[in-house]
């Protein structure tokens, strides 16, 4: 009995083994159409809406695959997602890349969407004559998606760049939408970094004015010294390396979005969303579309330049960063050849 006690114990110990070595960087080919999970930091948000086009126009089903999107409140709880190989792609900023490339993590950008950020600081109406730039954080509550998100890194740069300590104010974790509006307007927090459809609600209404506006390559430049990749598909090095073909149709089919994009108005592009995208004010989403279109290109590229100011953005306040600026390879956080390819596709 006690041989046959440990023989079995034996066998749990090897079966917990294996579970635990287990790779979960594979996909599901699914009998030849790859089945992929892809996490949205915020499926409704515009600055992520080639996600949601792409399944809409029928992109990912022509390039013969099944993908699964997947929404989620901030970039933070999505790279979790990616490191923990629960999905397989994330549509999120590009400067999550170098974050995780600082803490040992190999992510890679293959489809750059848009070399600026299509975010927006905006203040509360009630507290525009006090806070007038970066240099009035101090004290303040600010709102960010969450703790670690893009918003959070913005906000740390402007704070920054006017030589504020993100210690000298008050990060408050508040999302987009309604759970952001609604704290501005009570005066819960002062300001915040947001995106559209949330800017334009805000701004119609005259609760909110923009105090930056990174929705513009102009306004971007002025606040961050220069580009600053946002939108991107990025995905474990693993899973790059191991099926080239699968990444492949997936930059085709979302470079073929940004194409679209590039030749519809805002108008066509509403009318392809889902409904429920509109909330219900369909005007208000053809204003927040066509405030912030204009970030995307249409060719999947990274600027190479804007790769580098994002490094040198994130190294003035991250203590992840800043410490291993100089040993971080870029070229293993953004890759162009899958975008190369799409090129040559009509």
């Amino acid at each position: 009995m006690r041989k046959k006690i440990g023989l079995l114990l034996a066998l749990v110990l090897v079966a917990a083994g294996t579970m635990a070595c287990r790779d979960t960087r594979t996909l599901d080919l699914g009998g030849g159409t790859p089945h992929l999970k892809i996490v949205v930091g915020g499926l409704e948000k515009v600055i992520y809406l080639p996600a949601m086009l792409t399944q809409q126009l029928g992109g990912f089903k022509q390039q013969g695959l099944d993908v699964e999107l997947l929404g989620d409140t901030s970039g933070a709880s999505a790279e979790t997602a990616l490191i923990s190989g629960e999905v397989q792609g994330v549509v999120g900023f590009y400067d999550h890349t170098i974050d995780l490339q600082a803490k040992d993590q190999c992510i890679t950008s293959v489809v750059q969407m848009a070399n600026i950020p299509g975010e927006a600081e905006v203040i509360s109406t009630k507290k525009a004559g006090e806070v007038r730039s970066a240099a009035d954080f101090r004290g303040r509550k600010l709102g960010v998606t969450s703790l670690g998100s893009s918003t959070d890194f913005l906000t740390k740069a402007l704070a920054a760049k006017d030589g504020v300590s993100s210690s000298d104010y008050t990060p408050v974790k508040v999302g987009a939408g309604q759970t952001f509006i609604a704290p501005l307007t009570r005066g819960e927090i002062d300001a915040g970094m947001t995106t559209d459809p949330t800017i334009a609600q805000l701004t119609t209404t005259g609760q909110g004015k923009v105090l930056y506006d990174l929705r513009t390559e102009q306004g971007t430049r002025a606040a961050l010294g220069g580009l600053y990749p946002s939108t991107s598909l990025y995905m474990s090095c693993e899973i790059v390396n191991r099926y080239p073909e699968v990444v492949q149709k997936l930059a085709n089919a979302f470079i073929g979005s940004l194409r679209w994009i590039s030749a519809h108005r805002p108008e066509e592009i509403a009318a392809k969303m889902p409904q429920s995208f509109a909330g219900g004010n369909p005007e208000l989403y053809v204003k927040s579309i066509k405030d912030s279109i204009g970030m995307f290109n249409a060719d999947g590229k990274m600027d190479p330049a804007a790769a580098q100011n994002a490094l040198r953005v994130l190294a003035s306040f991250s203590k992840n960063v800043a410490p291993r600026k100089d040993r971080i390879a870029l070229d293993k956080t953004y890759t162009t050849k899958f975008a190369d390819a799409a090129a040559t596709k009509p």
